[in-house]
């Protein structure tokens, strides 16, 4: 999806990642978040992260996140975000997109008879995407990392 303005984007390049695939062992009962249940020596089977979280190599990319805009969505400062460039963004959709030259993470929403990039904290300001702008959207965001810091 290219929205087009005055400025243009000449050059943007995503970095390769090798991909290693030791699948983890799944357990067939949930973990209780409320009260504690009986742990079962069952395991369901095994699951490759890889295979769950990117279903389109090819056409996937990860992305660090940088500042606050998206902490309503569930999305954190150092988050790992898996971008799917294969899938076509639509209304509602978290996206990356590169606006004015600068790589954003933002909610792609319809606003009139145009369109905008809109923050998920009240704290920034949405951008719209009118003809003094260029915007490219380089793909829907599917899923995130995020590694838990220990206390």
């Amino acid at each position: 999806m290219f929205f087009s303005g005055s400025a243009s984007v000449r050059s943007l390049r995503a970095t390769a990642l090798s991909a290693v695939r030791r699948p983890l062992r799944v357990f067939a009962s949930p973990v209780a978040a409320g009260f504690p249940s009986p742990a079962d020596d069952f395991v369901e089977g095994r699951l490759d992260l890889n295979e769950h979280l990117i279903p389109h190599p090819a056409a996937t990319f990860i992305v660090r996140v940088a500042g606050e805009s998206m902490i309503n969505a569930g999305i954190h400062p150092g988050d790992m975000l898996i971008v799917d460039r294969s899938i076509e963004a639509k209304t509602g959709d978290i996206v990356i997109a590169v606006l004015d030259g600068e790589l954003t993470v933002k909610r792609l929403c319809r606003s009139g008879g145009g369109w905008r990039l809109a923050a998920e904290n009240p704290d920034f300001p949405d951008l719209p995407i009118d003809g003094d702008r260029d915007c490219v959207i380089w793909g829907v965001v599917t899923g995130a990392v995020r590694r838990f810091e220990r206390r």
